[in-house]
């Protein structure tokens, strides 16, 4: 049971950061889509964030899906971690 927490809890950290990778390139110049980084990046993002942009518009230009997609996973992680460490009893 211990295994499958620690999965769950690497697998939400990967993609947190990955996410807020995302979000840090788009801020470099000259880091386009043209980047193979950059590309892959959007290749493991993008089906996580996509569902979330078409549900969320941009705010005043924001795009808030990374803020969102981190939350949720936080929250699944959470749900998780809890279910596990009730069947353990």
């Amino acid at each position: 049971m211990v295994e499958l927490i620690y999965l769950v809890d690497l697998l939400y950290r990967v993609a947190a950061m990955l996410i807020l990778a995302r979000v840090i390139v788009s801020w470099i110049p000259g880091m386009g889509m043209g980047h193979p980084a950059v590309q892959v990046l959007h290749q493991i993002t993008s089906p996580i964030l996509d569902p979330i942009r078409r549900l969320l518009p941009p705010v005043g230009g924001l795009d808030l899906s990374p803020i969102v997609a981190i939350l949720l996973l936080s929250l699944v992680r959470t749900l998780l971690v809890e279910l596990a460490m009730t069947m353990r009893l």
